[in-house]
């Protein structure tokens, strides 16, 4: 068996594996949930809006990472772009948002949120703060500013 000379071994990035496995486990139960088409709904239902389910990921997208174009939306949401592209002009034709070419590549449209696009945002931001103060109703403030803190982290590192 072959010694490794100390100096190459970093304990510090030796994490104890039952710790990852649970939090594998969670972060899938969490994705899991999330994408349940019950959510969704669920959601559209409490903000009271006329919107399909299968346009409104595609909305908040366009309003939290827009302007941006079919390809890079396609690749956010792990959709087809030519899906992407016709639910795109569905909202387009909706008036929630508008496309015009890149500024930096003409040859690419794209999306931002129109006014009636932003009201509707609106509407599911407040839907989503009321449903998160259900579900989080026995958290205190530092419980969820530790949670807000450490997911960005997690989210950060694995952008990266």
């Amino acid at each position: 068996m072959a010694l490794i000379p100390k100096a190459t071994i970093n304990v510090n990035n030796a994490h104890d594996s039952e710790i990852l496995c649970g939090l594998h486990t969670a972060i899938i139960d969490l994705v899991d949930e999330i994408n349940r088409p019950r959510r969704d709904d669920r959601l559209i239902e409490e903000a009271g809006i006329p919107l399909d389910r299968a346009l409104f990921p595609l909305l908040a997208r366009v309003w939290r990472y827009g302007p941006i174009g079919v390809v890079e939306l396609a690749d956010r949401t792990g959709r087809d772009h030519t899906t992407i592209s016709r639910q795109m002009s569905k909202l387009e034709e909706l008036d929630l948002i508008e496309r015009k070419p890149s500024i930096t590549d003409r040859r690419v449209r794209e999306a931002t949120v129109t006014g009636k696009g932003q009201e509707m945002i609106d509407l599911l931001n407040a839907a989503r703060q009321r449903l998160a103060d259900r579900i989080l109703a026995d958290w205190t403030d530092e419980d969820l500013d530790q949670l807000r803190t450490l997911l960005r982290r997690f989210a950060d590192d694995l952008m990266r």
